[in-house]
């Protein structure tokens, strides 16, 4: 369960670090003139209808993965990392295709800015959010099927709290205006960050058993 733990940590730390998953709450919350408070409560709802639409789907994919792995152990040694590696692949001939950004999360500020109540910005933060899962982490969740509900609920967790926690200490901190960091190459090549890292964790599973 160690392996299936330390992958979702990691998912769940490089993620929530593109840049177009907090700098928006940022411009949005200045704009807006809210209260530190707000920011942080906003970003907790955000970010949790971006992660519980991607927990939804990862669910369906691991109960698929749970139903192969009981009838075939095939799937538990080789095909759920191979599915990690051909995915990583996948994401790594997206990043080099990519002319310009990632398109996870895009926000149109002017639309955002014409609306006049809190509760309908965040509203429409949160449809956006829940509308733009993660696909790396749905993948993973094959790999956690192998090891039943239980990694199924360990990688739903683990995202959930890293991703919640990231999102809301990154927004703070850019509201403090601590961070400073060029974040180009990060928003540019997300994709092929992300693939580095599901072909690891493919090689990963393979390679090492706990």
């Amino acid at each position: 369960m160690w392996q299936i733990f330390i992958g979702s940590l990691l998912l769940g730390l490089i993620h929530p670090l593109v840049p177009n998953h907090w700098i928006p709450l940022i411009a949005i919350s200045k704009t807006e003139k809210w209260t530190t408070r707000e920011s942080v409560l906003a970003t907790l709802l955000t970010g949790f209808s971006h992660t519980i639409s991607t927990i939804i789907i990862g669910i369906v994919v691991g109960f698929v993965g749970i139903k192969h792995s009981e009838n075939n152990s095939y799937i538990t040694r080789v095909a759920a990392p191979v599915v990690l590696l051909s995915i990583g692949l996948i994401y790594i001939a997206l990043d080099f295709r990519s002319k310009h950004h990632h398109h996870h999360f895009e926000i149109d500020k002017n639309k955002i800015k014409a609306k006049k109540s809190k509760t309908a910005v965040l509203i429409s933060l949160c449809i956006g959010m829940f509308l733009s899962p993660c696909i790396e982490i749905e993948a993973y969740y094959f790999q956690a099927a192998t090891k039943g509900w239980l990694g199924i609920l360990i990688v739903s967790s683990v995202y959930l709290m890293v991703t919640l926690t990231m999102m809301v200490a990154l927004v703070y901190l850019g509201l403090k205006g601590v961070n400073k960091m060029k974040s180009d190459f990060l928003e540019r090549h997300e994709k092929l960050i992300t693939g580095l890292l599901l072909i690891f964790l493919g090689l990963f599973a393979y390679f090492v058993e706990f």
